[in-house]
């Protein structure tokens, strides 16, 4: 699965870069721990190395709206967007 966070929406901050940079460290340490915790990896009864997260930062304008449908959710589109998708795939 990917997920997306986003700083800066919708009130607009000077320092959203850092928030999210630091959001990214922290769920890189925090995955670090969690594989190698060798009671979780019992209780889980599986391979917990085989876990792992990918980053892609970006910074820019983004174009918020929800999509109807069978599941109505919330999208983000634009280049910002498709930039931190390429990034955090390769």
């Amino acid at each position: 699965d990917s997920y997306i966070a986003v700083t800066g929406l919708p009130d607009p901050s000077d320092d959203h870069a850092l928030v999210l940079a630091q959001f990214a460290e922290d769920c890189r340490r925090t995955m670090n721990d969690i594989v190698s915790d060798p009671l979780l990896g019992q209780q889980m009864q599986g391979n917990l190395s085989k876990l792992s997260m990918r980053f892609g930062l970006h910074s820019g304008s983004v174009t918020a709206g929800v999509l109807r449908g069978h599941k109505s959710r919330f999208e983000l589109f634009g280049d910002t967007i498709n930039t931190a998708s390429r990034m955090e795939t390769t």
